[in-house]
């Protein structure tokens, strides 16, 4: 071999080396289209796409690195964690449903939205001081959090700096990490996310269990809908503050009740967030729903006319057809239909083909829905 030729070849070799470090393994996602993992001998690398309505240009990256180990020379974006995290805080009450499936409760040092939550272990960590409370939103006190000492801190965003945490955690160098889940339009998007959360306490193979069983139980249920001729008519949410924010047809609501076998009276509608509407517009497309569901806090169909007694004109309210998914609610006053319901989307699968399809899973057990009455 000539010397140039040989040149060449180590020229080649080197660069293969150089592809391969930059690019590692990836690791296998069925449903989550907003976060990425690849595998690297030194190494994990996420990435967060999606954050938020009009974040999809914006991507955040993490750098999780066994803390035993020198940290690799990675690009400047990218946030360094030590794993396996020891010392977790969260920011909202939907990771909850991760603590629970992979026991992560004593790793739980600190939550924001007492309030919100379901999981009565993690409830009483906060009451007997094991796990701190954390004052959320735009009143999130940093220095409090300091005092915690976290390898990781959870949070969401909405692309609005007065409520988004991040900033400035990031500011004070914090080991903040930006999910987004919620911005999934698959439930079994939203419940493949405990991987993301399972990777930085070494916990994959527990989550990649936890998810398959999710996930063929899902598609069982839908192999039994496959057949229905006749779908009901399906009305969703209720009006906040004059506006009606219905799920935008690409939801994963509006996916659960297609799912389901329903037939979602904003199905046309491509948004997956919601669509704010005025009373009129709904009454007008929905007025003839054969089912509602998801009502606001209303759990009986008084409670639910003293809010509008335009309620009554709807045929869902004339038929008592209503539903509302408060069947699981905590002594705070936190609803585990955005706890456990968000990684078990199969259960409130059934619940909704129970609704919808009675005759398709006689005898089923509610598990977070209960007829408005």
């Amino acid at each position: 071999m000539s010397g140039c030729l040989q040149s060449i070849c180590v020229v080649a070799a080197v660069s293969l080396i150089a592809v391969a470090q930059m690019h590692g393994e990836q690791v296998p996602l069925s449903y989550a289209k907003n976060f990425t993992i690849e595998d690297f001998d030194t190494h994990k690398l996420m990435t967060v796409r999606n954050a938020w309505r009009g974040a999809d240009r914006l991507s955040f990256r993490y750098g999780l690195v066994p803390r035993d180990s020198e940290a690799p020379d990675l690009p400047e974006d990218v946030a360094v964690i030590p794993v396996p995290v020891e010392r977790m805080s969260i920011l909202e009450t939907v990771y909850l449903a991760h603590v629970q499936a992979l026991d992560l409760y004593d790793c739980l040092v600190g939550m924001a939205h007492l309030d919100y939550a379901s999981d009565k272990k993690a409830i009483e960590q906060v009451k007997n001081g094991y796990t701190k409370a954390i004052q959320p939103g735009a009143t999130l006190d940093i220095e409090s959090l300091l005092l915690l000492r976290s390898d990781l801190i959870l949070t969401s965003a909405m692309g609005d700096p007065q409520f988004d945490a991040h900033p400035a955690l990031q500011r004070a160098k914090q080991p903040v990490v930006v999910t987004a889940g919620y911005m999934e339009a698959h439930p079994l998007g939203r419940a493949e996310w405990i991987k993301f959360t399972a990777a930085f306490f070494g916990k994959e193979r527990e989550a990649a269990t936890i998810f398959d069983r999710v996930a063929a139980r899902y598609h069982e249920l839908e192999e039994r809908v496959k057949g229905v001729v006749t779908r009901p008519k399906v009305l969703a949410n209720a009006p906040f503050g004059g506006v009606w924010h219905v799920p935008g047809g690409q939801s994963f609501t509006a996916k659960a009740i297609a799912d389901a076998g329903g037939e979602y009276v904003f199905a046309e509608d491509d948004s997956t967030g919601g669509v704010p509407k005025d009373f009129e517009s709904v009454f007008f497309s929905a007025a003839d729903a054969d089912i509602w569901i998801h009502p606001g806090a209303a759990r009986s169909l008084a409670e639910l006319m003293d809010r509008d007694a335009r309620f009554a004109k709807f045929k869902a309210v004339q038929n008592r057809k209503v539903f509302n998914n408060t069947l699981r609610m905590s002594e705070v006053g936190g609803n585990d239909t955005w706890e456990r319901g968000v990684l078990h989307p199969e259960e409130v699968l059934a619940d909704l083909i129970a609704i919808f399809h009675p005759e398709l899973l006689p005898g089923h057990q509610f598990v977070y829905y209960e007829r408005l009455r």
